[in-house]
């Protein structure tokens, strides 16, 4: 994991924050999965649904993962499925500004940046819109420490 996260939780999520969202967060938009097994988008995605986690994929292919439907953005996928409960983003910081402002406008519950996708400005506007924002951490790592059955 990242050390920043441990260092600057008010900027990176802290973990009462990671626990809430774990908990709470039913349906994960996740930005960046497709059906490339290989890849860690994947393989977070299928942690999170070993627990429970709805999993919807949106990624500019729009290849149906898990024999789910996909969509090529987050606007497609909240018209289709309604608001989510968490928008994870497996996408190059450079981009990453622009999903948390789009996961804002389609009502995410939480928003969630994987390891090394970090945008501090992009983390301050998600929070000032009210929105529960973690940054350059990882479920994986962070379930069996914070997660419902811990």
């Amino acid at each position: 994991m990242g050390t920043e996260a441990y260092r600057r939780p008010d900027l990176y999520g802290t973990d009462e924050t990671v626990r809430e969202i774990l908990r709470d967060g039913q349906t994960w938009f996740v930005v960046g999965l497709s059906d490339n097994r290989m890849r860690d988008a994947y393989r977070v995605a299928s942690m999170l649904r070993s627990h429970g986690k709805r999993i919807v994929a949106v990624h500019p292919r729009a290849v149906p993962v898990f024999g789910e439907p996909a969509y090529a953005t987050l606007g497609e996928a909240a018209a289709a499925e309604g608001a989510p409960d968490v928008v994870e983003v497996f996408v190059n910081s450079t981009r990453a500004g622009a999903i948390a402002d789009e996961a804002v406008a389609v009502g995410a519950g939480a928003v969630w940046f994987q390891f090394d996708v970090v945008d501090e400005a992009a983390a301050a506007r998600v929070r000032d819109a009210g929105i529960p924002m973690v940054m350059d951490r990882c479920p994986v790592i962070d379930w069996p420490r914070l997660g419902p059955a811990a």
